[in-house]
């Protein structure tokens, strides 16, 4: 297979079982836990690592920010042999029993995002592989985190909708949203981000898993900060000790499933 145009990566480059954060400078924190690890490629906001975790093949790859560059990183991985994909990212939560530095668990996604759009209709539903529900599950009981199950809402902008304001021009369309997040809140969405969709619904389609985690750094609903305004420099909880826990409980969830799976075909 020739090298993939983004990734910059080949057949044999990568493990079945991904982990998919969306800052490329994450990676090498995650493959530190690894018990073998290496960098197969640096191109753009993908960086890759490969190793083993456990006695698990794993690999890890950066995806950027939002739908469109995650659907690119997802079409090269899956082409090169990957399997498996779990999201480890970091999310605001509507709900006010989560609290920061919880970690989150989506079963499902809404998806108000563009680029899923363009591989299935609205009505074809994001929802998480039950086995990788069930492993984060597993996992994260072991670890002792707070944990909660639920569904995202993910969406192509940061700022936008934000009625503190958060966009840098409060227009006509953002009275239109005043709401908005409220609404949310009523429906049980437990967090907000810009990924997991499309992640699911590409999984879903080509007969692959996918699942999802990510550790709260905020209240959407409360975070205005001093300003009054929405200020991420402001409002975000930026605790380094959060994305470490994320990033052990990628790790676990990931070896849960792993050790699910070698136990299913010893059984068969």
């Amino acid at each position: 297979m020739s090298l993939q145009y983004h990734l910059q990566i080949r057949e044999g480059d990568v493990a079945p079982y991904v982990l998919l954060p969306g800052d490329p400078a994450r990676v090498a924190k995650v493959a530190s836990l690894w018990e073998e690890a290496h960098e197969v490629a640096h191109s753009r906001e993908h960086v890759t690592y490969t190793g083993v975790y456990k006695g698990m093949p794993i690999s890890c790859t950066s995806t950027g920010m939002g739908c469109p560059s995650t659907s690119i990183a997802m079409e090269e991985l899956a082409r090169c042999g990957a399997k498996t994909f779990l999201r480890i990212g970091t999310c605001g939560t509507f709900q006010d029993y989560i609290e920061n530095g919880d970690i989150v668990i989506f079963d499902s996604a809404m998806r108000m995002d563009g680029a899923s759009k363009t591989y299935a209709p609205i009505e074809f539903p994001a929802v998480a592989s039950t086995d990788v529900v069930n492993a984060c599950v597993k996992a994260l009981k072991k670890l002792g985190q707070r944990v909660h199950v639920g569904t995202t809402r993910s969406a192509d902008t940061f700022y936008a909708c934000h009625s503190k304001p958060g966009s840098s021009f409060n227009g006509y369309w953002q009275s239109s949203w005043a709401n908005f997040f409220d609404d949310l809140r009523r429906m049980n969405v437990i967090a907000a981000e810009m990924e997991a969709s499309v992640i699911f619904v590409l999984a879903r389609v080509w007969g692959l898993r996918a699942g999802g985690i990510s550790v709260v750094m905020d209240n959407v609903c409360k975070v205005a900060g001093e300003s009054g305004q929405f200020d991420p420099n402001e409002g975000l909880d930026h605790d380094d000790s959060y994305i470490d826990k994320l990033n052990l409980a990628g790790c676990e969830s990931l070896h849960a499933l792993y050790e699910m799976d070698l136990n299913r075909e010893s059984i068969i």
